[in-house]
């Protein structure tokens, strides 16, 4: 019995044996095998580095208001009794508006122009008096003052009468009507709105560090999705003197001319503020640059002698750099790379340094200085 295990045991031990070694020749093999085959080409876009003129600039949302712009409401209660305007209409400064009913205000305006008259028939009598020395000089003085508390109570009362016609306090356009002939307007209700279009303010916050580029008087780019295509541009007239103690942020205010009354007070837009003289920076396409916790790195596609064909292979090889401002999808690099170098926009998610690599331009990240959003 112990001569027969002893006999399974090298026969299971031979078996064993030259399985383990026929695997090992197959790994072995295998690699062999793909070694001599090399590393598959890995397809990639490319851009070729070039120098592109960065003019500095601060961005900031801003919001438009009127240079003169405000809700009309009468100072005075009463029941509208005609409308003189129509919605939408540019008026000019003075123009009637709004009649509130003034009948009995007008009574009694010309009940107290009655009672002035008569002051006034009476002083200049006792002044004709008084010089013949038939009254005294008190009876005169009170006579005066009665004729002066009668043209105050006229004049008061032709305020009243005043206010119940509404006027445009300037020149403008109206918006919509919010009152109806017959209608009881309360004082302070707003009957519409007139905003001066000819001029449009911006009001946008800039950071406390921008403050030292900043100058009155400096040119400013607006625009809104309103217009996507079209620019407006205006110059910086106020610099709050005080900075918003919560935010850090400094208000600023920049003055646009609106002649075409494309710009509406309420409307938000992008305000750009130009802080210096062009400078040409090396610009690559966002897509181009890995961003990690070691820094930015690129991928550059370099020459490495000739293949079978003839032609030239090419490998990727890993470049540190170091980047500067955005704008849209592109980046200014400031080192590591040079100009004229081809540097990898797509595809690098499977390089490494040395990696072989095949070029394929025909589809290319995007890589514009103002994107626009495409409406879905």
């Amino acid at each position: 019995m112990i001569k027969r295990m002893i006999i399974m045991l090298i026969v299971a031990g031979i078996v064993l044996g030259g399985i383990f070694a026929f695997i090992n020749f197959k790994g072995r093999m295998t690699k062999e095998f793909m070694l001599s085959q090399g590393e598959p080409q890995h397809t990639v876009s490319t851009t070729t580095a070039e120098f592109m003129e960065w003019l500095p600039k601060l961005e900031a949302v801003g919001s438009l208001q009127a240079v003169q712009g405000t809700n009309l409401s009468a100072e005075v209660s009463g029941i509208v009794t005609e409308i003189h305007f129509k919605q939408g209409d540019d008026v000019k400064t003075g123009t009637p508006l709004l009649q509130l009913r003034a009948d009995d205000d007008i009574a009694r305006l010309e009940s107290l122009k009655a009672t002035a008259q008569l002051a006034r028939i009476t002083y200049k009598r006792d002044q004709a008096q008084f010089l013949a020395k038939t009254i005294s000089k008190q009876t005169l003085d009170i006579d005066k003052a009665n004729l002066d508390i009668a043209l105050a109570n006229v004049n008061q009362q032709q305020a009243l009468v005043d206010k119940k016609l509404i006027r445009a306090p300037f020149t403008g356009r109206l918006g919509v009507r919010l009152v109806d002939v017959g209608q009881y307007l309360e004082a302070g209700t707003a009957i519409g709105t007139l905003q001066a279009l000819d001029t449009i303010f911006a009001d946008f916050f800039l950071p406390q560090q921008a403050l030292a580029t900043l100058n009155i008087g400096q040119k400013v780019a607006l625009k809104t999705d309103a217009y996507p295509t079209q620019e407006f541009t205006g110059a910086i007239t106020v610099i709050n003197p005080k900075i918003d103690i919560n935010t850090r942020n400094v208000l600023v205010r920049a003055t646009l001319k609106n002649p075409t009354h494309k710009l509406l007070p309420g409307m938000y837009a992008t305000v750009t503020v130009a802080t210096g003289q062009a400078q040409r920076y090396i610009t690559l396409p966002r897509t181009a640059i890995t961003f990690n916790s070691y820094g930015a790195t690129v991928y550059r596609v370099e020459k490495s002698g000739l293949d079978e064909k003839g032609k030239h292979k090419l490998n990727a090889k890993q470049s540190f750099v170091t980047t500067g401002d955005t704008r849209g999808d592109q980046v200014a690099v400031l080192k590591g790379i040079n100009e004229g170098d081809i540097v990898v926009t797509s595809g690098q998610i499977k390089l490494h340094n040395d990696a072989p690599v095949a070029i394929d331009n025909t589809v290319q990240p995007s890589n514009d200085s103002a994107p626009q959003p495409t409406d879905q």
